[in-house]
């Protein structure tokens, strides 16, 4: 790791001009940046400005569309599917949020599905903002694969992440954003570039043994979450975002880390809206309930407190800002250097390589 703090804007303001070097448009590419050095000030490194060169490798072969320019295969009025045409993930993503919400408007319900996208980063940075908006949301992908299914020893299934947000008490947001298996993938590959060892309960080996060591558990096996049912849920995530979707499934879905293969990922975008229920009153009352009653549980021993989901992101950010700005690890700054480097878009100075 490296000392030095950096501060957001910076950040967002070299991701941004890297992409649009490499043909993204502006405001997409604002975004793109934005949703890395979001998850950054979350304290989620693993889909951080980490994965910038990552991208910029697949825009470079092609692999992922620089411009992102869906197509609109069916329409029902609160159900819709997109085609990505290989666009960019977090641009198609953020496209099916705002077309999930305004049908989820109309309708009460607003149903968008992604084929043929890529990668986008962060699931609680789309499903935030359509919580933020006043609707309760649902967002699935496929990925490529990561795990074993249950009992084998060779990757099937991809991690598969998901994520739910709601509008909380006091204008906040509850968000839960989770991969099926142990552990994010992105977090094996951040923990190699930090030249940090791995919990021997995050991976398997190529031939089938636990291992400490990050790259060996890049080339083996991430292990799902909760055993059987970490695989399940994984499972049935590639059946929503991927079969449903008419998207690629299981080994047709090749990831970011893969620098000349089309993706294929597929994405399921849900938002429903509270009022639709005939009591958003009422709704707003009972999730004030749950808030405070999880809140005033006795604690465990050696627990200081209890959070409520997504709150733990909340006061990562507000800690990082407060204190001047995140910490990139060392590797990730060496490549984002020489990304700049090739880009002809200088590095945000005050951070070494």
């Amino acid at each position: 790791m490296t000392g030095d703090r950096l501060e957001p804007e910076p950040l967002r303001t070299f991701g941004t001009r890297v992409l649009t070097a490499l043909g993204v448009p502006g405001d997409d590419a604002a975004l793109v940046a934005d949703s890395l050095v979001q998850a950054d000030l979350w304290g989620h490194s693993s889909h951080g400005l980490l994965r910038l060169p990552w991208y910029a490798a697949r825009l470079r072969s092609g692999a992922m569309r620089a411009v992102t320019e869906p197509t609109v295969l069916t329409d029902t009025g609160p159900l819709v599917l997109l085609d990505g045409r290989d666009g960019v993930g977090q641009v198609l993503t953020d496209r099916a949020r705002a077309l999930a919400t305004e049908r989820a408007r109309q309708h009460g319900v607003g149903v968008v599905g992604v084929r043929n996208s890529n990668h986008f980063g962060t699931a609680m940075w789309f499903t935030r903002r359509a919580a933020r908006d006043g609707f309760v949301a649902l967002l699935t992908t496929n990925a490529s694969p990561a795990m074993a299914p249950w009992g084998g020893r060779e990757k099937r299934i991809g991690t598969n992440p998901w994520s739910m947000a709601a509008p909380g008490p006091d204008g906040r947001v509850l968000a839960l954003d989770i991969a099926n298996t142990a552990v994010a993938r992105g977090k094996i590959y951040l923990a190699r570039s930090r030249g940090e060892s791995i919990p021997g309960s995050w991976a398997l080996t190529a031939d089938g043994r636990p291992t400490t060591d990050p790259a060996e558990g890049v080339l083996g096996v991430v292990l799902p979450m909760a055993g059987h049912k970490g695989y399940a849920i994984a499972f049935m995530m590639d059946v929503l975002s991927g079969a449903l979707t008419g998207s690629a499934v299981g080994t047709g879905v090749h990831g970011p880390y893969e620098p000349e293969a089309r993706s294929g990922a597929g994405h399921l975008f849900l938002a429903l809206d509270p009022a639709a229920f005939g009591d958003p009153a009422g709704y707003r009352e009972r999730v004030r309930q749950l808030v405070e009653e999880v809140g005033s549980v006795p604690l465990a021993q050696g627990f200081d407190e209890v959070f409520t989901p997504g709150e733990v992101e909340d006061r990562a950010e507000a800690a990082n800002l407060a204190a001047g700005g995140v910490v990139l690890a060392r590797d990730a700054l060496a490549e984002l250097h020489r990304l700049g480097a090739e880009t002809g878009v200088p590095f945000p100075p005050g951070a070494r390589a």
